[in-house]
């Protein structure tokens, strides 16, 4: 009996072996699976931190704006007291760059030297002269915006070792500049142009305003639009659809729509919106209409999750005091649901917010000057003009595209931040 019990002692122990190396082997590959998993988190956070260090490096700088100071000469013999609106206001921009130097006689200096300063000087004088007719007669001082390539170079974004030939500013000009910055009558200050203007062919000039609206108005239609309809399809859908083959047949095709891509959805509204019904191009009520289409499976989809998270006690102690099936919904099982449709809903029009392809299709490209006032007034959106800013080959419009990312973006963690910030709201009052 010991000699079995002996002879038992070293199959054990090769057991105990086996088992220890198995589950050495196992650990090993659970730390392994930690390292990449870390690995991986690192690595995503890196790219994630130097695309915002790109787009900040970029962009920060468009939030300025330079500003020349000149001496401008409300000559009466130019300016008409009876019509302010038709007098040559850039002639008086130029006899005050002119005022600075005299030497500068031939035309083709002459036009160099008047491209220091933005077109927009003439309508800042207008405006000015609008609100202070007392002044006419008198020589005045006021800060005017430069022009983009004098801006660039300030902010240093131009190389004064480059070549001339190949600088958008030339060594007579860089004279000119470093004379005004001499005098002080060149500074940089906060880009209010930015937020307030619409979009513009000159850099200098051209805001998000315009876009913002339009942005807006999009989302507005599309909000009112899709929340009710997709809303009301995921109850339908979830609680009194009959289980038969047609309802899975719906079902599959809300998930492929899901997945089409956005460009779809334009050709869609391109032909119905547009072609079909004859609605007006290039407006956010179509824009809305082809984002509410866009929109309204992940809301969908979103609403039937939050549904199906709710607890079947909650629907069983409905029914059990003799509440109706529409009693159930509407008054228990809604209420609980809808943190998480909201959730959904706003994460849709975080998605519909920085959509592009299906507004190009729709006409929401084109160049727009003018803010707004309606839904039916020609806009544009953030999405597409960022977009229409990088095609442009001005180095003042690569820094207002990242400015504009960063605008957008910033809108977007607003929104999911509004929709976690509500889903807690709805939480606690439940």
């Amino acid at each position: 009996m010991n000699n079995l019990n002996k002879t038992s002692v070293p199959g054990r122990d090769k057991t105990k072996d086996i088992v220890k190396k198995g589950l050495n082997k196992r650990y090993r590959k659970e730390r392994r699976f930690r390292v990449f998993g870390c690995a991986a988190v690192i690595i995503s956070l890196g790219f994630l931190f130097v695309l915002f260090i790109s787009i900040i490096s970029n962009g920060y700088t468009a939030f300025q704006q330079t500003m020349v100071r000149l001496d401008v000469y409300l000559d009466t013999d130019v300016i008409d007291k009876d019509d302010l609106a038709g007098t040559n206001y850039a002639k008086l921009i130029h006899d005050a760059l002119l005022s600075v130097y005299p030497d500068v006689t031939k035309y083709n200096e002459k036009r160099k030297l008047y491209e220091l300063v933005s077109t927009g000087a003439a309508y800042r004088l207008r405006d000015f002269v609008a609100k202070n007719r007392h002044a006419i007669g008198t020589t005045i001082q006021i800060w005017v915006p430069a022009d983009d390539d004098v801006d660039m170079l300030i902010k240093g974004h131009i190389d004064r070792d480059t070549p001339q030939s190949r600088r958008r500013i030339n060594d007579r000009q860089l004279a000119w500049v470093d004379h005004l910055v001499s005098r002080g009558q060149i500074k940089k200050v906060f880009n209010m142009t930015f937020f307030t203007a619409g979009d513009s062919r000159e850099p200098e000039l051209a805001g998000i305003w315009g876009a913002v609206c339009g942005s807006f108005y999009t989302l507005i239609v599309t909000l009112v639009l899709s929340f009710p309809i997709g809303g009301a399809a995921a109850v339908y859908l979830e609680e009194f659809a009959p289980k038969n083959r047609w309802t899975d047949i719906i079902e599959v095709n809300i998930n492929n729509l899901a997945a089409v891509p956005s460009i779809v959805y334009g050709l869609l509204g391109l032909a119905v919106f547009l072609n079909f019904f004859g609605l007006p191009r290039s407006v956010p009520l179509v824009g809305g209409l082809v984002l509410t289409l866009m929109t309204l499976p992940t809301i969908i989809i979103a609403g039937r999750s939050a549904l199906k998270a709710v607890s079947p006690s909650i629907r069983e102690a409905g029914l059990s005091i003799g509440a109706s099936k529409v009693q159930l919904v509407v008054h228990h099982v809604l209420p609980q649901a809808l943190p998480g449709m909201l959730t959904g809903t706003i994460i849709g029009m975080a998605q519909a917010l920085g959509e592009t392809a299906p507004l190009l299709m729709i006409g929401m490209v084109a160049f727009i000057v003018d803010i707004p006032a309606g839904f039916t007034d020609p806009s544009t959106v953030l999405p597409v003009q960022i977009y229409l800013w990088a095609d442009s080959p001005e180095r003042a419009f690569l820094e207002k595209t990242s400015a504009a990312i960063m605008v957008l973006l910033l809108f977007l963690m607003i929104m999911n931040a509004t929709a976690v910030f509500l889903r807690k709201i709805f939480e606690k009052k439940q």
